[in-house]
């Protein structure tokens, strides 16, 4: 029982009070939940709080009922009577050596404003309220604002909060940094310079909605948003603890980003997940969802107790779903009553019954095989007919034609126009028959590692590109296009000249193309390699061998008519005999992009003729058809197959107990078997018993009553494009948890979401295309004093990029990114000896091919020791969920950009592009601002990158070697001096190496 003594309060705290409290005179009424809560939660309810084994003289504070109970003639709390409060007395100094909270606690005193708030609203009628995050979810509508600036019901709370704080909202940011924001935000990746410059020079009012309407339906907006959930999800490739062996999630990882490119509404997204294989007649897709349980941790050493780390695996999945899905710290209600939320010990071993029946002992359990693609595709679904299919697709096609038409301006497509000839030779001087259709066919006679040499004269327009079609002829072996016996050719190089300059090529690419012999490999200065088109069976009769194709080259630089004519030089190194036989040449005007990818090219298959379509434009087509229409996709199986762990019911679930203190040997066998039930604190009611499953505890979390999980979840999107929720303790929605900065907008968000058919889509819509969102980033005089933390969202905030983000963005500017979606995880280079202190060392050969240049999500990742770039930017080891990531700032993070064996590969990358995309030192600067930081650099930017490259080119003059040491065989085909090439390398790690570069604005 607590001592009775009576002691004014402090002048200090008096005056203090008055202070505080005359701004908003008598009329502000103090709420619980915003002003009173926090201060008890965080100084009182550990032992006066909910749990009655730790609770101390009797007191319990988080209730009415408890703070004013009769305590012997005097009460904690007294309404309406300060003075007389036991509670306020408590927290002054005139307590002397009973003052609360007591030294023991370590806690400081209530400062003046704590006490202050706490006599105010005691005075008020100590009025109490069950805690915000646990009441329903409220309709109000948004503020009746007029005001130009508001887009969206967003704003219209932000600017009502902004309004009554004093504070005006920022204005836009600048174009060019918004669309990088939101690409960045979207898809993780930069917009290309080609797409920001389409978008400033659209004039449309709604452009910006638009691009982020593209970027919802960009197959790249899963893979973003999948790597938010795998974090939520623990995702990683090995099973933990020391051994930490590999394991095959990925099939899991598939299926996240497919639902999310589907727009899954997060209400399915959250029954797969929890429960897809007790839905009735599962799918695959559906039992692969489970996976999302299946990411915790196996122990597989010697003399472990499987029963140990089977109570440890289901624990996890218990706080990991208490945290994903309610915001709450349920774990701490493992060994005790919740210090502080009214979650009982109790409830807390109910909810782990429901993953008690799972078949998993500490091992790989049940499992399911998933071959590469089949989660990506459409495999589930129902396939259509081919005339199913010829009817969506015409549908589409004449709707994406309008659609092209439009976004390109009514610009035409590019068109091919025959090459004027003004002569053509070989080496030996065999030279060529001109065919009736303007081709050439090389006369016999010709030499062994034949060259061709041809003078072209343009029309009049400017040359962006020239096409080289190969063709087929009677006169051939197996009737060409080749002169070698089976019909094929090995064309080594490919160049173009114009007076005594070269003009880099920039792409390259074919139709159809030998394994080991791409199209690129005309232009890699490499006499060793070369284009050709045998398919590899040994068969000259193959039809995709033996018939016409075509090579596609893309010119650093438009060839000005003016400047003279164009010389071609085709030339054959690599095998006697095996030179084009057949061929002609066209040019364009216009740059197409390659095959697949592009407006421009797109629409220029969708304006040809069906009938006379090449191969590569019927392939675009395809995909981009595929890309729009999931019904029409055809599955495309890989040749990685996995066994992916699964969520499966035993026949009959474990009984479960309370363990004593959270020790699994100690069941309390006393309060005997409890059966699988939800927290009574959050509704709606859960009937539970013997008979619930995981499937009833999904359909409760995404209940509309529950006022939880849609709270919860837009909370955590929120965090993601302003960097901190307006719940900013986003994992603790608890009592210890903060006050919402917008508590209405929060509900309004929620209520949206779920309204909305809990489309993910559609909120992130909402909040990317919000004026609250498009605001600069920049620091402003008034908001350091008035909101130093951006919590009123007066403006953006500046991020930098996460982890693996890092790593995309880099890949992106340098060109050497592999954009392939899904699929096995890949092992990209990385330092030796990172497995030297593991307890076993794990297989790490760096890939080399297109997987050398997968995004950062796809990186293998071992728990014992991630990938050191991804552990250098603060990427967690997935021990546990991860709901937020930590954000640092290090020296060592420099350090492993700047010298990261992957990232030297990036900025060689990056250098080439610079020399074939410009035709300046100052060009190439401008490009790479452009490549990697979507923005023209400054006066002062460009005079200190040009004055830097010029510094290193002389220094790599002196020294020959440690140039040739940063030149990859394409740089050195550049005819580029080494010394200069070598310095835009340094460039290009100095620009990818900035502070601009990992940062969002």
């Amino acid at each position: 029982m607590l001592p009775r003594f009576s002691l004014p309060i402090s002048a200090a705290a008096a005056a203090f009070a008055s202070l505080w409290l005359a701004p908003f005179g008598s009329a502000r009424e103090i709420e619980f939940n915003r002003d009173i809560r926090p201060i008890l939660s965080n100084n009182c309810f550990h032992c006066h709080g909910p749990d009655d084994k730790k609770r101390d003289a009797d007191l319990r504070l988080d209730s009415f009922e408890g703070a004013t109970a009769d305590l012997g003639g005097y009460a904690a709390v007294v309404p309406g009577k300060p003075d007389e409060s036991e509670l306020l007395l408590r927290v002054t100094e005139e307590a002397g050596d009973d003052l609360m909270p007591p030294a023991k606690s370590k806690k400081p005193p209530l400062t003046g404003e704590q006490v202050a708030l706490l006599r105010e609203w005691i005075a008020q009628g100590a009025k109490y309220e069950g805690h915000w995050a646990f009441l329903p979810i409220r309709k109000d509508p948004p503020p009746a604002i007029d005001d130009p600036w508001v887009r969206n019901g967003i704003d219209r709370f932000i600017l009502a909060r902004l309004r009554a704080e004093g504070i005006a909202p920022s204005p836009e940011a600048p174009r060019e940094i918004l669309l990088r924001r939101v690409y960045l935000d979207l898809t993780g990746l930069p917009p290309t310079p080609e797409e920001l410059a389409a978008f400033l020079a659209d004039p449309r009012p709604d452009a910006y909605e638009r691009a982020v309407e593209a970027l919802l339906e960009n197959p790249h907006y899963g893979e973003r948003w999948g790597r938010h959930w795998l974090d939520q999800a623990r995702y990683a490739d090995s099973d933990g603890y020391a051994i930490d062996g590999e394991r095959q999630m990925w099939p899991y990882r598939d299926w996240v980003i497919r639902a999310l490119n589907d727009d899954m509404p997060f209400d399915q997204f959250t029954i797969e997940q929890l429960a897809g294989d007790l839905l009735p007649n599962p799918t695959k897709a559906q039992r692969a969802a489970t996976a999302f349980h299946r990411n915790t941790l196996i122990n597989q050493e010697g003399g472990s107790d499987p029963e140990q780390f089977r109570v440890e695996a289901l624990m996890d999945r218990t706080h990991t779903t208490g945290a994903v899905w309610l915001g709450l710290t349920v774990g701490c209600a493992q060994c005790h009553t919740h210090k502080f939320d009214p979650i009982t010990q109790r409830e807390y071993y109910q909810l782990y019954a429901f993953f008690n029946g799972s078949s998993d002992r500490n091992n790989r359990g049940e499992e399911i095989e998933v071959a590469e693609g089949e989660l990506i595709g459409e495999a589930n679904a129902p396939q259509l007919t081919e005339g199913e299919r010829a009817k969506l697709f015409a549908a589409w096609e004449e709707r994406e034609r309008e659609r092209l038409r439009q976004a390109l301006g009514g610009s035409a497509p590019v068109r091919w126009e025959p090459a004027s000839l003004a002569h053509a030779d070989t080496a030996s001087g065999s030279g060529f028959e001109r065919e009736s259709d303007g081709s050439l066919r090389v006369k016999r006679g010709y030499q062994k590692k034949e060259a061709y040499s041809l003078e072209l004269r343009p029309a009049g327009n400017p040359v962006a590109a020239v096409r080289l079609r190969v063709l087929t002829d009677r006169s051939l072996p197996q009737q060409g296009p080749g002169t070698a016996g089976n019909g094929n050719f090995v064309l080594t190089d490919f160049s173009v000249r114009q007076g005594d300059a070269e003009i880099p090529i920039a792409a390259a690419w074919a139709d159809h193309a030998q394994p080991g012999y791409p199209a690129e490999a005309m232009i890699d200065g490499d006499a060793q390699s070369g284009w050709a088109i045998n398919v590899g069976k040994g068969s000259a009769k193959d039809a995709k061998m033996n018939a016409p194709h075509e090579a596609t080259f893309v010119l650093a630089r438009p060839a000005d008519p003016a400047a003279g004519p164009l010389r071609l030089t085709m030339r054959h190194d690599l095998h006697d005999d095996y030179h084009v036989g057949r061929f002609a040449i066209d040019l364009s005007e216009h740059a197409p992009a390659s095959p697949g990818g592009g407006s421009e090219a797109l629409l220029a298959a969708l304006e040809a003729d069906p009938n006379k379509r090449t191969k590569a434009q019927r392939e675009a087509l395809d995909a981009a058809f595929a890309q729009a229409e999931p019904r029409a996709r055809r599955q495309a199986p890989g040749a990685a197959k996995a066994k992916l762990m699964v969520m499966k019911e035993l026949p009959k679930r474990r009984e479960t107990y309370l363990f004593t203190r959270g020790d699994f040997t100690r069941p309390d066998q006393e309060l005997g078997e409890l059966q699988p039930a939800v927290f009574q604190a959050v509704a709606p009611a859960f009937p539970g018993g013997a008979d619930a499953t995981r499937l009833d505890l999904a359909k409760w979390l995404i209940a509309p009553e529950n006022p939880l999980t849609a709270r919860v979840t837009i909370n955590r999107f929120w965090m993601r494009y302003f960097g901190i929720g307006i719940v900013e303790t986003e994992e603790d929605f608890g009592t210890q948890g903060s006050f919402p900065t917008h508590p209405e907008l929060l509900d309004w968000l929620a209520r949206q979401f779920m309204e909305n058919g809990w489309s993910m889509k559609a909120m992130h819509r909402l909040i990317a295309t919000s004026a609250a969102y498009r605001q600069s980033s920049h620091e402003r005089p008034e908001l350091a004093e008035k909101d130093p933390r951006n919590l009123l969202i007066a403006r953006q905030s500046r991020l930098r990029v996460d982890a693996e983000i890092v790593r995309d963005l880099a890949l992106a500017a340098s060109g050497l990114l592999d954009p392939t979606v899904g699929g096995p995880s890949v092992r990209p280079p990385q330092p030796d000896g990172v497995y030297a202190f593991t307890q076993n060392k794990k297989s790490w050969k760096a890939a080399t091919g297109a997987d050398r240049y997968r995004r950062g999500m796809y990186t293998m990742f071992f728990r014992s020791a991630p990938y050191p770039l991804f552990a250098n930017f603060d990427t967690p080891d997935f021990q546990t969920t991860c709901t937020r990531r930590n954000r640092s700032n290090t020296p060592l993070q420099a350090l492993n950009v700047a010298n990261d064996p992957a990232f030297v590969e990036f900025f060689q990358g990056l250098a080439l592009r610079m020399i074939r995309e410009s035709d300046s030192l100052e060009g190439a600067i401008d490009r790479a601002f452009a490549l990697a930081l979507s923005r023209p650099p400054s006066e002062k930017e460009r005079a200190i990158l040009t004055g830097y490259a010029k510094e290193q080119a002389r220094s790599f003059e002196g020294d020959p070697a440690a140039a040739e040491a940063l030149l990859t065989p394409a740089l050195k085909a550049e005819n580029a001096k080494a010394a200069q090439a070598a310095a835009l390398v340094c460039v290009a790690r100095a620009i990818l190496n900035s502070d601009n570069f990992i940062t969002r604005e």
